[in-house]
């Protein structure tokens, strides 16, 4: 399963208790990606905690705080970042430096271009064996049959 997420994004928060259910009833037997899709045009903070979350993957934290930073919603500022670091256990001015100097930019960008060219127009956007589930709406929108 591949997710393309964008962190500021409320229907990405609403999501992630249906991944977790998928995960939790696949367990081994599922290989799940996250890819960013920081829908910068409507969410001024998406693409910082993008940069965050890559920054705490670097600390071997990416999943946690994948999901926090998705239930957070909009508490995305560079304060709340900062704070979040704490919160994980993090190396905060690792975290500051790497999420402030666009380490992880040309990483991002590169999830972005590979959604574009998935047909990825809006998220969450879910990818089970290939077939897109567009969190955008419509009848498809996490059908899935466990």
């Amino acid at each position: 399963m591949l997710e393309y997420g964008d962190y500021e994004r409320p229907f990405c928060a609403d999501a992630q208790p249906i991944v977790k259910e998928i995960q939790r009833h696949l367990g081994d037997d599922l290989l799940f990606a996250f890819r960013h899709f920081p829908l910068i045009n409507l969410h001024p903070h998406c693409e910082h905690a993008a940069e965050a979350a890559e920054a705490a993957g670097a600390q071997e934290t990416f999943g946690a705080c994948t999901i926090s930073f998705s239930k957070i919603g909009r508490a995305l500022e560079g304060k709340d970042l900062v704070a979040y670091a704490g919160e994980f256990g993090l190396d905060e001015t690792q975290l500051i430096r790497e999420a402030t100097s666009s380490v992880y930019a040309l990483r991002i960008r590169e999830d972005f271009k590979s959604g574009m060219r998935g047909g990825v127009n809006g998220t969450p956007a879910l990818f089970i064996n290939g077939e897109c589930y567009d969190g955008a709406g419509g009848s498809k929108t996490f059908c899935l049959t466990l």
